[in-house]
């Protein structure tokens, strides 16, 4: 009887249908499903980690899902809420590249209709999808634009933990983007989420190589980071060394208008970290210093922070000030500039004999390269009266100690240069204007350090803020 049956279940076994197959039918057929049916299919896998992995399922919906996404969005039947969601309509995003600046009130219907629709998957998701989008051979601005937009979305109100799990999940994506679609202004407004979360080192490095690939496109107000709590300084110096470094590291010094640009955004910088009296000298001088030669066709406003800097620290030693004052090209300094340091008590009188050395040099090469655009002149006029510095630090009405016969040959060769009377009258005036502009900076420089010490005074133990300081008579 046992033995009669047997067959019947061989036979009942061979009909069956197998489970293993018929799984691997309904991956195979997940392409076509509707596409509300794919994302909740995503949705379901996220929920269901680590047996989605195991089995495959997850990997089979994210594919599904990013193929879908290439199509013109579904019919009218099947429409999804970003289709007609006011939020998406409206909604644009800010980017300070030309590929990236759009609104997404004409590209819904194109590209980017499904944004809305996976605001709602976790952080770990969200990284799957835009990196399978990303292997796919997707826009790489249509995959940043959406990891900000999901930013933008998802950020507020969140918790800490969930904040920095996003993020991290986001910079991993773009660290693979290509650096032109990839906002600078998002990027430090990513920095500036991040600051108290303390991410992971691995992407703190990422998140500081792709601002420091940008730093061409950054403003003065997105260097104004606020240093860490603990720390006595008012701005994080050593986070902008970082930028700068990352910056030199991507080839930047083979392309001279980028690096001359970032040249003037670095001269701005200083000149609002030089008032800081927590600034060690060691540290501006690194950041003075940072940028290679090119970098920079005039010295004047690297001057003008020194200036402010040693206003300041006025207990730095002449042989601290020489150590910054390395960092100054005296040959790319302008005559006013060079006659103001060579009467400036703040500088030492080294300085001062050397940059009315190099500008006698630089005078004389202009003499001997073109002279046929310079005559003679009967009596040469006489030097200047100007300070003298004694070995007190005081002055007398003399020429400028040490540099006295530097200075009278400057006089003589520029003497002799071809200027009428309306150049000189012209030149006379700008001198005026220039004096003017320098009092009035170093009024300012005195209003930052009352403005500094007054915040401190207000903090007093409730620590610092996470909002960038304002800038004081920019």
């Amino acid at each position: 009887m046992a033995a009669a049956d047997a067959p019947e279940v061989g036979v009942a076994s061979t009909a069956a249908p197998s489970l293993v197959r018929m799984t691997e039918k309904a991956f195979e057929e997940m392409p076509h499903w509707p596409w509300h049916t794919v994302v909740d299919a995503v949705k379901q896998c996220q929920r269901l980690v680590p047996l989605a992995d195991s089995t495959g399922a997850f990997d089979a919906a994210v594919a599904a899902l990013v193929s879908q996404m290439a199509v013109p969005p579904p019919a009218a039947g099947d429409t999804t809420p970003t289709g007609s969601s006011p939020e998406c309509t409206e909604f644009r995003f800010s980017c300070d590249t030309k590929s990236s600046s759009l609104s997404l009130r004409g590209s819904c219907i194109s590209r980017t209709w499904w944004f809305e629709d996976l605001v709602a998957l976790g952080p770990a998701t969200v990284e799957r999808v835009a990196s399978a989008l990303v292997a796919r051979g997707t826009d790489h601005g249509v995959v940043a634009r959406f990891l900000f937009y999901y930013l933008k979305c998802r950020i507020a109100g969140a918790s800490a933990d969930d904040k920095k799990a996003m993020l991290e999940a986001s910079v991993a994506v773009m660290a693979s983007l290509d650096r032109s679609v990839v906002s600078c202004k998002g990027l430090f407004g990513i920095l500036r989420i991040a600051a108290p979360l303390r991410l992971a080192d691995a992407c703190q490095e990422r998140l500081v190589a792709m601002i420091g690939r940008k730093l061409d496109h950054a403003t003065l107000d997105n260097l104004l980071v606020p240093a860490p709590p603990g720390t006595a300084s008012l701005y994080d110096v050593s986070l902008v060394l970082r930028f700068l470094a990352a910056f030199l590291r991507g080839g930047a010094s083979d392309e001279p208008a980028r690096l001359k640009k970032v040249g003037r955004l670095m001269d701005l910088y200083l000149a609002e970290v030089a008032p800081d009296p927590s600034l060690r000298p060691a540290k501006f001088l690194e950041l003075a210093t940072a940028l290679p030669a090119p970098a920079r066709d005039c010295h004047d406003a690297l001057y003008r922070a020194i200036d402010v800097y040693f206003q300041i620290h006025g207990r730095l030693t002449d042989e601290e000030k020489m150590k910054i004052c390395r960092g100054l090209s005296y040959e790319k300094l302008s005559p006013e500039c060079c006659k103001h340091l060579a009467r400036n008590g703040e500088f030492p009188t080294r300085a001062a004999v050397q940059a009315l050395a190099s500008q006698h040099t630089v005078l004389k090469s202009i003499v001997l390269r073109e002279p046929g655009q310079l005559k003679p002149v009967s009596p040469s006029p006489p030097p200047s009266k100007g300070k003298r510095r004694d070995g007190s630090g005081g002055y007398d009405n003399d020429d400028v100690g040490g540099g006295g016969e530097n200075d009278g040959q400057v006089i003589l060769y520029a003497g002799r240069l071809d200027l009428s009377l309306e150049n000189q009258n012209l030149r006379s005036l700008l001198d005026g204007m220039h004096w003017r502009v320098m009092e009035l900076e170093k009024v300012c420089s005195r209003m930052k350090t009352q403005m500094s010490k007054m915040k401190q005074a207000r903090r007093g133990g409730g620590g610092r803020t996470a909002r960038s300081l304002p800038r004081m008579c920019s």
